[in-house]
């Protein structure tokens, strides 16, 4: 008889958490389990929750359901503070074993729970002074059994109590929109609490809240003054609960931190003794802006040690931790005398051999310490957070590596995501693609970790969102973005640009940054099933279309004012990253096009039949209008660019076949000129790939991918790059750093394309949303012996991997139960469907054999001959008729048409010449004269 194990992962909402799950925001938190095994042809009919609360007898909820995932919370909602324990089986014919029980407990869930207030220094503690310590003194009764600290901050805190710290979560509460939202965190703190005096003590940062924030020299943006609110309950054996909150009786003194800020660094004097206590002023600030985390906080996620330690031309020591990283630095000295200063600076590269500062612009990015004496002492600064893979030491003798190690920090999300391939180099990108998330998703999903800016940019998560998901568990890191968005999008729908804003420019709104709004809950929606999140963000996306069609009138052709466009175009200057190939309206129509579409989407999710309807009809005539208006009968698209014709084929905005198939050729011819070298940016980085493969130019997709000349993706692997850049050209190939003023070594957003490799390249790819279906449809090439990737979905591991080799193509996939995939072998007519379980499946090797160059090849299809074109470029280079093999791509632009018998002719080499001659004879070779 078909039968399960006992489901396990037992979850609520987006919580990653193993249980206990503490100080949860929501009163009836969904559900979600995974079955870790099942006999052949087994399927869920139903499933029983046991939920435990208090004393109380178990309440068992039966449900005639295949779902296992967001599933409707059954019984009545938690109070506050309200702790659960709930346990789920589930039934094919028969009812498996109960699953291992899951604690779940509620966090405060009204302002009236709340006896605390704010308190903040009323002497010290002003802006520029150093950073204040917060304490609380208060008695507490024998016999406690369970103590939680309830605790956020104006600004950023390290808690203790009696002496030890407080969890492990760092830079707390975190950025959000301050004056919308403040997160506050729930402890566990019972083994921390004693009988008796008890101390509570709060050192506070500026943080996000009063430090620089923006490229714009602004401090202080929400408010000067820091503060804490804290929040402690104990629970005694006999079911008293004393409550102890901050108040006015708190005192206050300053800390050993004489500076902090999250660009400049933090500066500490570690002779400074505590001084006296000082009174505190109680803030009457607004609890209703309370709100429980969605997503896991910041956390220190790794400690990497030094890798090399050098001596710069300057003579300055500079530590190397081998891996671009986001955290600090922490270092252990000794034997120093009293006031001695030892000075960490901190940059991603070098520059001449010095530290390469100039990308940082005005952030210092520099921690400062003042010793008290010879012992032994781990220094850290734990206000401040810097991006780097060097840092410059001076004030410390004869270091050694064991003795300082990189601190990384992020928030911490669960890994579900791996892609391997048989490249090395690919692979070193992947895994650059990983370390640009894990640096730039330290509690917002900024745009770069090291400059004065750290911004939560809306085009850049955007487009990486689909990668996002696959790489980490960023369910409810998202979630709680998007909250922060909803909250700031203007009135008239506009979108600021970075979130939360603290550039706050008037009507913002633009094109693939404002498509955030829709953009990235459908992707969360895609990945995860989470309708309840669509309908929560609909407002906003309904909100964001209407201002787009407000813009762009009656015509619904989005035209004028200031657009970001294709940024970071490599054609476009250094010193202008919007000066992009594609026309700036075009992206904006396409853009309205794509959010109409996924705003009608959304609706038909939620069940708005009426809003689908009328936004399903919006799209359409703006597809009409953007067909009308910039494209051709033949398929040309305005401004020729590649990301204008990804976007037509990519978004369906091209209405006959004809237009596609000249669309397509066109775009291919564009790859081929530009000798295979990317040519897009932000805007058509994440599509064209794919508007590539699903036109039937694969090849030309692998050829841009696995391109290492420069402008490419592989290109800074080539330079030793271990993150993603801002520019493809961050680095020039002579090792100097672009000229330009905005230069990032740690960007996400180049590194989109990583989507595309896990669902074309290894074949891995949602089907229905939250991988209820999966589609399994592996794209092979010449280039790659092997790829597989594997993704740790709602309902469990699924796994692709396939290999090349003895003439023969094999596949294996693994569907988690409560999934099917829909596979298609390459080769075969026709996609098979399959349940859970590992399937194999055996093919011909659709590149066993390279085809040969055609006698009467076409440059097109020379170009097209990769080992012929490889060759051909060779001889080319050697002989002087060109630098690069870009150079001869586009001198042949305008021939992809004629023989390949003329390409000597038309490639720029002298008649007669020698160089001629040795290009035609070569030619000759490859067509076989």
């Amino acid at each position: 008889m078909s039968r399960s194990a006992a489901p396990t992962h037992l979850r609520f909402d987006h919580h990653t958490a193993t249980s206990p799950v503490l100080g949860i925001g929501t009163a009836a938190p969904r559900l979600s389990w995974q079955t870790p095994s099942a006999d052949a042809g087994w399927a869920q009919t139903a499933y029983e929750l046991e939920i435990v609360r208090g004393d109380a007898a178990p309440q068992t909820h039966v449900v005639e359901s295949a779902d296992q995932v967001l599933v409707a919370w059954p019984g009545d909602p938690l109070a506050s503070r309200e702790q659960a324990t709930v346990r789920v089986r589930v039934r094919g014919v028969e009812w498996s074993e109960w699953s291992d029980p899951a604690v779940v407990e509620a966090g405060l869930l009204s302002t009236d729970d709340w006896s605390a207030r704010f308190v903040t220094p009323r002497e010290i503690g002003g802006q520029d002074s150093p950073a204040p310590l917060l304490n609380g003194e208060f008695e507490l009764p024998d016999g406690i059994v369970k103590a939680r600290l309830y605790a956020t901050a104006h600004g950023t805190y390290v808690p203790t109590l009696n002496g030890r710290r407080v969890g492990d979560h760092e830079l707390a509460p975190g950025w959000t929109a301050y004056q919308f939202r403040l997160r506050y965190q729930t402890y566990d703190v019972t083994d921390l609490v004693r009988s008796g005096a008890n101390q509570l003590e709060f050192l506070l940062g500026n943080g996000w809240y009063r430090g620089r924030l923006g490229f714009k020299d602004q401090r202080a943006l929400y408010g000067d003054r820091l503060a804490v609110l804290a929040q402690l309950e104990v629970t005694t054996a006999s079911g008293e609960v004393v409550v102890v909150g901050s108040d006015g009786e708190w005192t206050a003194r300053e800390s050993a931190i004489t500076a902090d800020d999250i660009y400049d660094g933090q500066s500490t004097d570690l002779r400074l003794t505590s001084p006296a206590a000082t009174p505190v002023d109680v803030l009457d600030a607004d609890l209703g802006l309370l709100v429980a985390p969605d997503g896991p906080p910041v956390r220190i996620t790794d400690v990497l040690p030094a890798k090399e330690l050098t001596t710069s031309p300057a003579g300055k020591l500079l530590v190397d931790f081998g891996q671009n990283v986001v955290g600090r630095v922490r270092l252990t000295v000794r034997g120093g005398a009293a006031g001695d200063e030892i000075v960490l600076r901190h940059a991603e590269v070098l520059d001449e051999g010095e530290l390469g500062v100039r990308p940082l612009r005005t952030a210092k990015a520099t921690d400062t310490y003042v010793l008290a004496g010879p012992d032994e002492v781990t220094l850290e600064s734990e206000l401040t957070f810097h991006g780097f893979r060097y840092a410059e030491v001076t004030g410390v003798g004869n270091l050694a590596a064991e003795d300082i190690e990189a601190v990384v920090l992020g928030s911490d999300l669960t890994r579900t995501g791996w892609f391997e391939s048989s490249n090395e180099t690919l692979d070193r990108f992947h895994e650059n693609v990983v370390w640009g998330m894990r640096g730039n998703f330290l509690d917002v999903p900024t745009d770069c970790p090291q400059r004065d800016e750290r911004l939560g940019w809306t085009g850049d998560i955007q487009v990486f969102s689909p990668s996002a998901s696959f790489l980490f568990d960023s369910a409810g890191f998202l979630t709680n973005w998007l909250a922060d968005l909803a909250a700031e999008q203007h009135k008239d729908g506009s979108v600021p640009y970075v979130i939360p804003d603290v550039l706050r420019d008037p009507g913002p709104a633009t094109a693939a940054w404002g498509d955030a709004a829709t953009i990235v809950p459908w992707v969360v929606y895609e990945r995860t099933g989470d309708s309840a999140l669509l309908a929560r963000q609909l407002p906003s996306m309904k909100a964001w279309v209407d201002r787009m069609v407000d813009l762009a009138g009656e015509n619904l052709l989005w035209s004028g004012g200031f657009q970001f466009g294709d940024w970071l175009d490599p054609t476009a200057p250094p010193d202008n990253a919007a000066a992009a190939k594609a026309d700036p309206d075009v992206i904006a129509t396409a853009h309205l096009a794509r959010s109409a579409d996924v705003v009608a989407r959304a609706a038909e999710v939620v069940g708005d039949a009426d809003l689908a309807r009328e936004y399903g009809e919006l799209a359409a005539g703006v597809r009409r209008a953007f067909a009308a208006e910039y494209t051709t009968e033949g398929g040309r698209v305005l401004s020729d660019a590649p990301t204008t014709y990804a976007l037509a084929l990519q978004w369906a905005l091209l209405p006959t076949g004809e237009q596609r198939q000249g669309a397509a050729e066109r775009l291919a011819d564009l790859v081929r000129a530009s000798g295979f070298r990317i040519s897009t940016g932000f805007v058509g980085t994440p599509l064209i790939a794919d508007a590539l493969a699903d036109t039937g130019h694969s090849d030309l997709a692998y050829r841009l991918l696995m391109q290492t000349g420069c402008p490419s993706w592989l290109y800074a692997v080539t330079m030793g790059a271990t993150t993603v850049w801002e520019r493809w050209d961050s680095m020039l190939p002579d090792g100097s750093i672009n000229p330009g003023q905005m230069t990032s070594f740690n960007h996400y957003a180049l590194g989109a394309v990583a989507d595309w490799m896990h669902r074309r390249v290894a074949g891995l790819a949602p089907g229905d949303p939250g991988y209820r279906t999966i589609v399994v449809d592996p794209l092979p090439t010449a280039g790659l012996t092997k790829a597989s990737a594997r993704h740790l979905t709602p309902y469990g591991e699924a796994s692709v991997a396939w290999n090349r080799a003895d003439g023969q193509f094999r596949l294996s996939v693994t569907v988690p139960v409560g999934s099917t995939a829909t596979v298609r072998v390459p080769g075969a007519t026709d996609a098979v469907s399959v349940g859970h379980g590992t399937h194999e499946w055996t093919a011909d090797d659709p590149y066993a054999e390279a085809p040969p160059l055609p006698a009467d090849a076409t440059i097109r299809q020379l170009m097209d001959h990769e080992a012929s074109w490889d060759s051909l470029v060779a001889v080319a280079i050697e002989k002087e008729v060109v630098t690069d093999d870009a150079v001869l791509a586009a001198r042949l632009t305008r021939y992809l048409d004629q023989p390949a018998t003329q390409l000597t002719s038309v490639a720029g080499a002298r008649a007669f010449s020698p160089s001629a001659e040795a290009l035609q004879a070569e030619l000759d070779r490859l067509l076989n004269r």
